[in-house]
C-alpha cells in the first residue's frame, strides 16, 4: 500500500511539475512580448526627443532671426523719421511690422518654451519608463 501511495504521489508531482514548467513558459512569453513592447516604447520616445530638440533649435533659430528682424525694423523706422516729417505714413508701416514681428517673436519663444515642456515629460515618462 505504501508503495502504490508513493507511486501515485509521485504521478501527482510529476503532473505538478508539468503544470508549473507549462505555467513559467507562458510566464515567460508574456515578459518576452512586454519587454518588445517597452523596447518599441523606449525607441518612439527617443524619435520625439530628438524630433523635439530638432523643433526646439528651430525656434531658437527662428527667434533669434525675429530678433535681428525687430532691430533692423527699428533702426529703419528711425532713419527714416530723421529724414522727414512728411514720410509719417512710412514709418508708421514699419513700426506696424515692428509689432507684427515682435508678435511673432513672442510666439517663437512660447513655442520654444512648449518645446522644452514637451522634452521635459518626454524626459519624465522615458524616466518613468525604466523605472517600471
Amino acid at each position: 500500500m505504501v508503495a502504490s501511495e508513493v507511486k501515485s504521489l509521485a504521478g501527482q508531482t510529476a503532473r505538478a511539475t508539468e503544470e508549473i514548467r507549462k505555467q513559467i513558459g507562458h510566464i515567460q512569453a508574456a515578459t518576452m512580448e512586454a519587454v518588445s513592447a517597452i523596447q518599441g516604447i523606449t525607441t518612439t520616445i527617443a524619435e520625439v526627443s530628438a524630433i523635439s530638440g530638432s523643433i526646439a533649435s528651430a525656434v531658437e533659430t527662428q527667434s533669434s532671426a525675429t530678433a535681428e528682424i525687430a532691430r533692423n525694423i527699428s533702426q529703419t523706422s528711425e532713419a527714416v523719421r530723421a529724414v522727414t516729417a512728411a514720410i509719417g505714413g512710412v514709418s508708421e508701416a514699419a513700426s506696424g511690422t515692428g509689432a507684427a514681428a515682435g508678435q511673432v517673436h513672442g510666439a517663437a519663444r512660447d513655442l520654444s518654451l512648449q518645446s522644452e515642456v514637451l522634452s521635459g515629460e518626454v524626459n519624465s515618462f522615458v524616466v518613468e519608463v525604466r523605472a517600471a
